[in-house]
């Protein structure tokens, strides 16, 4: 007992000695240092570790792995305070370093620079009150990068001191403490390492940045924070775009992009009369006006032709005047093409067909721009061959062989020109544009396509390629009584009674007043001899209203 007794006092008088013998800027970098928490979506706890502050503002450096399934993280500086993760500024896996922002002052410590072997550094702990410093040796010094230490320290260190700052006798942050996988050794990664990580335009591709939720800091040029913001955006993580929009606005003011896309958050909440304020804020203060006059105008267009009734206030004269007023401060053809689908809207079909054919002169020519023209010439009940000869300009705009990014732009208008040759009965050459754009669209094209060119098929009497299609198109949708029908009217044309009558049943199921369903089962029952329960289909039919029954059943009778 004695003796136990004896060891611990002598414990305390050494931990005393370490504490005292400590420099003063040791001590110091402890209200630097932190402990951090990350979190599950669930609120649950993920991980904790620990970092330490490199200046007053909020930056800190820590580990990466406590991020990994993280959707949120928080700080407790040395006093306690709890402060929130605001974003990643940057991080490496290889090296489990990271870069952080926390919202708020702090205290902070410098960096080391290039430490040489056998120097004198502590270990500083997180400590609310005084902290037990731990005196190390650096013992190796290897070159990573051709910059950047790894540092090797010459003693243990304990297991709950994860990722606490190396410092030197001037108080300088030479690394954080990572424990080795192989051995007993401790060792850090330079300080100046991780202080270097930042994002870029691709920040938001990287597989390790992907593994977390949580936001990685907003790239300082407007493009590469544009694709960051539109990348959150596609990623669905709706908190991560609300605050990318703030630093977006925050960190180019003067740009009109951040103003429509906070405008256009706002219209999904179907706050409208907060996003007309905010766009016109974004025409006061944006550098380029013009660009802020089309955003609002766009916005205002495509909310009076697709929901109108979610703000009356925003209507097509008032998209043309901002479309117009943006024209005039620069006159780029971009302008016009709006102000030119406006008119359209406005059921102006000669003014608009003559401004679309007007944009095909300028350098903005495209088959988007025939395409208009067209869709106009067939509001004014041109004739076919009118519109016809658009739409085969809208093809032309293209040249063969299509590259991978003309070839998904060329096939709605080639597709378009099928169905023009379709109206017009030249049933060949339309199967030629609708077999041609199938295969632009790698052979998945929607069930509506494959239900149209089964029907041009019809009319040249391709029975097993109208077979597949409307086959096709069922399985694309199969709750359509529609090509059940068709498929069942077929079959019977091609002496498939049993399937016709497979697929009639199908029909009824799905839509039971469906008057055709019942002929198509009736006829193909008949046909196979069972008279009487096909005269029952037929006479329901015609109890549903098809006049084709009534002779039907006399034939049958």
């Amino acid at each position: 007992m004695k003796k136990v007794l004896i060891t611990f006092i002598s414990l305390l008088l050494l931990a005393s000695t370490e504490v005292k013998a400590q420099p003063g800027p040791v001590k110091k970098v402890a209200n630097a240092v932190f402990t951090i928490t990350t979190f599950k979506s669930d609120g649950s706890i993920l991980a904790n570790d620990h970092g330490v502050f490199i200046d007053g503002e909020g930056t800190g450096i820590t580990s990466f792995s406590p991020f990994i399934g993280a959707t949120s993280a928080k700080i407790h500086d040395a006093r306690g305070k709890e402060l929130e993760v605001d974003y990643i500024i940057g991080a490496n896996e290889l090296y489990n370093v990271a870069k952080i922002k926390v919202k708020g002052l702090t205290s902070s410590a410098p960096l080391a620079a290039d430490i040489k072997a056998g120097t004198k550094a502590w270990l500083v702990p997180y400590a609310v009150n005084t902290p037990a410093c731990q005196e190390v040796k650096v013992d190796k010094v290897e070159k990573f990068n051709s910059t950047f230490n790894y540092y090797i320290m010459n003693s243990n260190a304990p297991e709950n001191a994860i990722s606490c700052p190396f410092v030197t006798a001037d108080g300088k942050v030479l690394g954080l403490l990572v424990h080795s996988n192989t051995d007993s050794d401790v060792h850090a990664i330079d300080a100046r390492f991780t202080n270097s990580l930042k994002v870029n335009g691709i920040s938001s591709l990287d597989p390790a940045l992907k593994q977390t939720e949580i936001r990685t800091k907003l790239p300082d040029t407007e493009d590469d924070a544009m694709f960051t913001l539109i990348m959150a955006k596609n990623k669905g993580n709706e908190n991560n775009v609300v605050k990318y929009i703030e630093e977006y606005i925050s960190k180019f003011p003067t740009s009109s992009e951040g103003y429509k896309e906070q405008a256009e958050y706002l219209m999904l909440k179907n706050k409208y009369a907060e996003a007309d304020k905010i766009l016109q804020t974004g025409i006061q203060k944006s550098s380029k006006k013009d660009e802020a006059h089309y955003n609002y105008s766009s916005m205002i267009y495509k909310t009076a032709i697709y929901s109108p009734e979610k703000y009356q206030l925003w209507t097509l004269d008032k998209a043309y005047e901002e479309a117009e007023t943006a024209y005039k401060i620069q006159a780029l053809p971009v302008y016009q093409h709006l102000m030119a689908q406006i008119i359209f809207s406005q059921q102006k079909y000669q003014k608009a067909y003559e401004s679309f054919i007007a944009l095909t002169k300028s350098d903005m020519r495209s088959g988007e721009l025939f395409y208009e023209a067209a869709q106009s010439k067939r509001m004014l009940n041109a004739p076919k061959n009118e519109i016809f000869a658009l739409l085969d300009s809208a093809v032309n705009v293209y040249t063969r062989p299509y590259t991978v990014q003309n070839a998904q732009m060329v096939a709605p208008y080639i597709y378009a020109r099928g169905k023009a040759l379709d109206e017009m009965g030249k049933y060949r050459e339309a199967l030629k544009d609708y077999n041609e754009y199938d295969t632009l669209m790698l052979f998945r094209a929607n069930h509506e396509f494959y239900y149209t060119r089964y029907k041009c098929e019809m009319q040249i009497r391709q029975w097993q390629q109208a077979l597949q299609d409307i086959s096709h198109a069922i399985i694309l949708n199969p709750n359509e009584p529609t090509y059940f029908a068709e498929l069942a009217s077929l079959d019977i044309r091609v002496h498939r009674e049993e399937e016709a009558i497979k697929s009639a049943r199908r029909c009824i199921e799905l839509a039971p007043e469906y008057a055709d369903g019942y002929l198509l089962l009736g006829l193909a029952l008949c046909q196979t001899n069972n008279t009487t329960e096909g005269i029952t289909n037929l006479e329901k039919a015609k109890q549903l209203g098809d006049k084709r029954a009534d002779g039907y059943i006399k034939k049958f009778k």
